[in-house]
């Protein structure tokens, strides 16, 4: 494991309420990344559908993120190791499901992640936590940007993809202006499942490039069968095609994510364009 460094822990929530759009894939393959790196990484499964607990043979566990958010347990007794050096995780399971009719509850509900989260950052254990959000804007969603900050989108190569991103932008916005989470920002949006075969996809890039400028991640996730295929044997897809283009294509966006970090781009108020 790599020394304990000076900057600070990083919580990032890679999220869209747009489902199917490669975000537990991202997720899972960006942290597996990083971890490879030598950078210390919490993956937090926030999706009661716990496909990224699924991947490292970790769904169904008694223990997961819905005891931290009800109080029942601390956070920190509830992280496992995972196969992957570097990389711990804290799992998901279908309690999650229920727990946002609990969670809306309690007082400052939205705060309960962000609450939990304190002693880990407190204590500086990782580098980064990264938190794979549900397809929703529910109060899971919710507590995961107030606890972030920074936003990371990964955004399908097609027009319509677009489409619930204003919504989340406007969401993430009013969670800043009520003092939620001021500092809060868009750092970056992955373009994901690029097909080069098709215009189409190229020319979606291209529109998003010179809309959202540098917030875009030049490094782009291509779309390959090996995503579907790795799930199923639980694994990541650098461990299960480590030589094919879609774990080369995660190796250069950890990298590129981790110079970017020094540059603190992101994105807050503009509004994305529409397509018809």
């Amino acid at each position: 494991m790599s020394p304990i460094l000076c900057t600070p822990m990083k919580v990032i929530a890679i999220s869209n309420q747009k489902g199917g759009v490669g975000k537990t894939t991202t997720s899972i393959n960006l942290s597996a990344a990083l971890a490879t790196l030598g950078k210390r990484i919490l993956l937090v499964d926030v999706d009661p559908q716990a496909n990224a607990s699924s991947v490292f043979g970790l769904k169904g566990q008694s223990g997961s993120l819905y005891e931290a958010l009800i109080e029942k347990t601390a956070l920190q007794d509830l992280i496992l190791p995972t196969r992957l050096a570097n990389l711990h995780i804290i799992t998901a399971n279908l309690d999650l499901a229920g727990a946002e009719v609990e969670i809306a509850r309690m007082q400052d509900h939205l705060f309960q992640l962000r609450r939990a989260l304190e002693n880990i950052r407190k204590n500086n254990a990782f580098d980064f936590v990264i938190l794979d959000c549900p397809p929703s804007l529910g109060i899971l969603m919710s507590n995961a940007l107030v606890a972030a900050d920074e936003i990371l989108l990964p955004i399908q190569c097609e027009y319509y993809a677009l489409e619930g991103l204003g919504l989340l932008v406007q969401v993430s916005e009013q969670l800043r202006r009520s003092g939620a989470n001021p500092s809060m920002s868009i750092s970056g949006m992955v373009m994901t499942m690029f097909d080069a075969r098709t215009r189409l996809n190229t020319a979606v890039v291209q529109d998003v490039r010179e809309h959202f400028r540098e917030v875009v991640y030049q490094t782009v996730i291509p779309r390959t069968v090996r995503f579907g295929e790795a799930p199923s044997h639980s694994k990541t897809i650098l461990e299960y095609d480590p030589l094919g283009a879609g774990a080369q294509a995660y190796h250069a966006l950890a990298k590129e994510f981790l110079e970017r970090q020094a540059k603190n781009i992101s994105f807050v108020n503009s509004t994305p364009s529409h397509h018809e």
